[in-house]
């Protein structure tokens, strides 16, 4: 199937009142086991590479851009590929080359004003590569809870978007990044008065630590992108101990990568059937 857009996927989904999955991948095991499960699911999908992830492949985006851009022309659904928590202007520069269709842009380290002038800028520079563009306003946090006055407001979120000229909002509403428990509780009023106040698509990070009612609930209050990181990660990892466990002697990683990969791809069965976010 032809590579397709995350504008178009998260566009589409926004309207329909639904969301799409959104999920980072590290390896090709992670890339081949998204495909999978969503073909499984039935469901379109966006392929992500972090900052974080370039960094971890020696600082090189374009192998594991390749790999998943060909994972997709080669899906049954739909598939986009996402350049995420971008925070290197260079990184940003390359995305297009890269074959990425969307970038989000992360300044939301910063103070509001610094953050909405970083955030216009880098909106400058991906229009001009025809990118779709995310931001994040609002204190999402690597772990623990969020801090008094940490999470996104409605009125500063509507005149964020307006000056910035983003095409989507990550928001802060009780989601917390590399949650490795699904216990989570996101503020569903919060996240009706950000979806009255704002017309861009919002998008959830954190969505591990979430329960599946809260991101049900999540969806149909206005949530129309979902990111996924850890708990493929936790998938992976539990699978790779549990076939090493099994069998100490084993040297063939393909025996244990492969098991990484088959409990990755049931994780994104499960979390994009468990959703319902199967609608193409």
């Amino acid at each position: 199937m032809p590579l397709t857009t995350t504008g178009e996927l998260v566009t589409r989904a926004h309207a329909a009142r639904t969301a799409v999955a959104a999920f980072n991948v590290v390896t090709l095991e992670h890339v081949e086991a998204v495909v999978a499960g969503a073909e499984a699911a039935g469901a379109p999908v966006v392929l992500q590479v972090s900052e974080n992830a370039v960094a971890f492949r020696q600082g090189e985006v374009l192998p594991l851009a390749r790999a998943a851009a060909v994972a997709a022309e080669r899906a049954l659904v739909p598939v986009a590929l996402h350049l995420d928590h971008v925070q290197s202007d260079r990184l940003l520069d390359r995305a297009a080359e890269a074959g990425f269709s969307s970038v989000m842009y992360d300044a939301s380290r910063l103070p509001y004003e610094a953050n909405l002038a970083a955030t216009r800028a880098a909106v400058t520079r991906a229009h001009a590569q025809d990118l779709w563009i995310e931001a994040e306003l609002g204190e999402i946090g690597g772990k623990g809870a969020h801090v008094a006055g940490a999470r996104t407001d409605p009125a500063e979120a509507r005149a964020f978007v307006a000056e910035s000229g983003v095409d989507a909002l990550a928001v802060a509403v009780g989601s917390v990044h590399a949650m490795t428990t699904r216990t989570a509780a996101l503020d569903h009023e919060l996240i009706g008065r950000l979806d009255a106040a704002l017309d861009v698509p919002l998008v959830l990070h954190g969505s591990s630590g979430v329960p599946d009612r809260d991101l049900r609930a999540a969806v149909a209050g206005g949530i129309a992108k979902v990111n996924v990181g850890t708990a493929l990660n936790q998938a992976m990892t539990r699978a790779v101990r549990a076939c090493l466990a099994a069998d100490p002697d084993v040297v063939d990683a393909r025996r244990y990568l492969g098991a990484g990969r088959e409990a990755m791809a049931r994780t994104v069965e499960r979390i994009v059937v468990g959703v319902g976010l199967t609608a193409t």
